[in-house]
Formats: structure tokens, sequence, C-alpha cells
């Protein structure tokens, strides 16, 4: 359920939403590598005022994560749940989505080439599946070229934000949609 109407009830309706699809590090928490236990988890001060207004402003707010961390062995993805459970209750965003997988992980159940590590879009069609989201009016907002590649590959705005990696840490070459220093930037264009 959302705002207390089901999903099925929405999607019967033909009614669509846009969403707005979030990195987590870099955009909703501070940028610290791999962040391994809920306390190191810093929620940005303006986070939840933005989930809110993004909300307000009639968009879905939905995070899509790479977590290659339980992967490689360094939290364990119950680890990863609490983490979500915590950016849920304190910023009220309406899902987590996260890849947990990485071709060169340690831990031989999340060694894999799948279809949700981003830039692939696994975790967006999932999304999709459980939100009636209209894509076409939808963003992803991220601090990494793998977010911008994979809401080009989705074929959805794009907004890099300076507010982690950012531009001086780019590890291909992308031409976002727009560049901003950080969430509440977005919120102007919405």
């Amino acid at each position: 359920m959302t705002g207390g109407v089901k999903i099925n009830e929405i999607m019967a309706s033909g009614e669509r939403k846009p969403a707005v699809f979030l990195d987590r590090d870099g955009v909703l928490t501070e940028e610290k590598s791999y962040i391994d236990s809920v306390e190191k988890l810093c929620i940005f001060p303006y986070a939840a005022e933005c989930i809110r207004k993004i909300q307000e402003k009639g968009y879905y707010a939905i995070v899509v994560t790479n977590q290659s961390g339980v992967a490689r062995g360094l939290f364990s993805e119950d680890e990863l749940r609490r983490m979500n459970a915590y950016l849920i209750r304190e910023t009220k965003i309406d899902a987590v989505y996260y890849c947990p997988h990485h071709p060169a992980g340690a831990v031989e159940k999340y060694k894999m080439e799948c279809d949700c590590r981003k830039p692939k879009t696994g975790m967006f069609q999932a999304a999709c599946r459980d939100f009636a989201i209209n894509l076409a009016k939808s963003y992803m907002v991220g601090d990494r070229a793998g977010d911008i590649l994979a809401g080009q590959n989705l074929g959805i705005r794009t907004v890099l934000l300076e507010s982690g990696y950012g531009t001086g840490r780019l590890e291909a070459d992308v031409v976002p949609g727009h560049i901003f220093t950080d969430l509440r930037d977005l919120l102007e264009i919405l």
C-alpha cells in the first residue's frame, strides 16, 4: 500500500505517478566508501525535507543503490536491511531497492553478473512492478557515472550531484541532463 491506496487499484485505474529514483550514498547520505553499519550511515541534514518536498510535488521517492559490500563480505545483507529500514524511517522514502551482487565478490552467493547492478535497470524494473510509475516524467539522481548511465538506459531524465563523488570522480564519460550541488537544487526543476 502507498498512501492508503492499494497499488493494484492505482494500476487498474491507469493512474501513474512519476518517480525520483535516488542513489543512496552521496545523494541522501554522506559518501564514505563502504558503509557497513547503521551507526556509520550519516544522512544529510536536508534529506528528509527534500524527500517530503519531492513527494508533495507528486513524485515517488525511491532509492536504487548498488551495495557490493555484501558481495565483498564487508557487511551482511541483514545489516544492509537494517540500514535500509533506518533510512526509510528517518527520511520517509517510499522504498529502497538494492543490488548486493558483484562479479568479483568474495561471498559466493552474491558473486555474479546480474540484471540489477546499475547501470543495468533491474532495480528500476522491480520498482515499476511494485509502483504505478510514469517513467516518461521520472528522474534518476546520483553522484556517479553508473547512476547517470542507468537513467539513460531506462530513458529517463538524469541529474548528477556534487554532494558525493560528482564530476570530480566520474568513472566514465557521461553527460547528465543536469548537474547540481546537492539534492536541494533538484527541487527547483520538479
